[in-house]
């Protein structure tokens, strides 16, 4: 089984910064492909804050570009998600996804889904 952990929510005051981390981990993983950040604020949809490949591409929602960086560990199978200069609207329970193979089907993808970590951004 592929288990995602996050870590590094909390709360801040506008202005400040908080750095999350995502780990995938599972004894038969093959390769991770795509790791994405989602965020999901009470009574609205999850919405994708950004991504990065397993190259190191990446990409961002139009909100954040500029205040948050994403960036990966390959060999730690970790992304982190680094946020600057946060604002309420930024409050929201951020989670992590991964397109994972494993090692007995390596050309088949499944997205794996991190339980979420809350960020709260208030004075």
């Amino acid at each position: 089984q592929v288990q995602l952990v996050e870590s590094g929510g909390g709360l801040v005051q506008p202005g400040g910064s908080l750095r999350l981390s995502c780990a995938a981990s599972g004894r038969n993983i093959f390769n991770v492909n795509v790791m994405g950040w989602y965020r999901q604020a009470p009574g609205k949809q999850r919405e994708l804050v950004g991504g990065i490949t397993s190259g190191g591409t990446t990409n961002y929602a139009d909100s954040v570009k500029g205040r948050f960086t994403i960036s990966r560990d390959n060999a730690k199978n970790t992304v982190y998600l680094q946020m600057n200069r946060l604002k309420p609207e930024d409050t929201a329970v951020y989670y992590c996804k991964a397109e994972v193979s494993r090692v007995l089907a390596p050309n088949a993808w499944y997205d794996y889904w991190g339980q979420g970590t809350q960020v709260t951004v208030s004075s």
